[in-house]
């Protein structure tokens, strides 16, 4: 079995604490053979039955990123009437989505419909197909982070509208869009902490016994 030092130890947990969630970005493009080494990781990462249901897709284009764009402005317009009072004062100051400026944008699919691993795992959670995404996607993300890269999450989009945009088949299920680039700044702490929406509750990562 591979034995690692305290000092890697000490070092990935480091890099959980640093990984962030990144909204704001730096203009600079990322360099390819880091984006490449990045995505080198869903190749190690776990997934019910071997099935690997990730599709990868790039956003690169204008028209594709606009239909993107407008997706969450329309999203994020419908979530503000959930709130009312100071919490949706407060929504409407938070910066969700990094679309604008993120030098690089990946959507990440499930493909329900997957024949790889013959439905092993899943005929009883399929759901277990989309678990795999997720954790392939963190996989990613820490790899990105250990390259200085900052990654974002948003899931303020309907996803429908998006695969229907993006013209990809209807057994792909969106899981995650990524907004990728270098970070305007560092940080160990939740944005959305800072800015007062919520804090962390240390006793949500203790187990309970039954």
């Amino acid at each position: 079995m591979q034995r690692f030092s305290p000092e890697f130890r000490s070092s990935l947990h480091d890099l959980l604490r640093w990984r962030r969630d990144v909204r704001h970005f730096k203009p600079d493009p990322v360099d390819p053979d880091h984006l490449n080494a990045c995505l080198d990781a869903f190749e190690l990462a776990p997934s019910v039955g071997l099935s690997e249901p990730w599709r990868i897709v790039r956003v690169k284009s204008d028209q594709a990123r606009a239909r993107a764009l407008q997706n969450f402005q329309a999203a994020n317009a419908d979530a503000l009437k959930g709130y009312s009072g100071d919490k949706a004062a407060l929504y409407s100051k938070l910066k969700l989505s990094g679309m604008q400026d993120a030098p690089e944008q990946l959507a990440i699919f499930c493909d329900e419909e997957t024949v790889k691993g013959s439905g092993l795992g899943a005929a009883t959670m399929p759901e277990m197909r989309r678990y795999s995404v997720v954790s392939a996607i963190m996989a990613f993300w820490l790899t990105a982070r250990a390259y200085g890269i900052g990654v974002g999450w948003v899931s303020v989009l309907d996803p429908v509208q998006l695969r229907a945009d993006l013209d990809l088949p209807d057994s792909w299920a969106l899981v995650a869009y990524l907004c990728i680039g270098h970070p305007q700044e560092q940080t160990d702490s939740p944005e959305l902490q800072k800015l007062g929406w919520e804090v962390r509750d240390p006793s949500l990562a203790r187990w309970r016994e039954v």
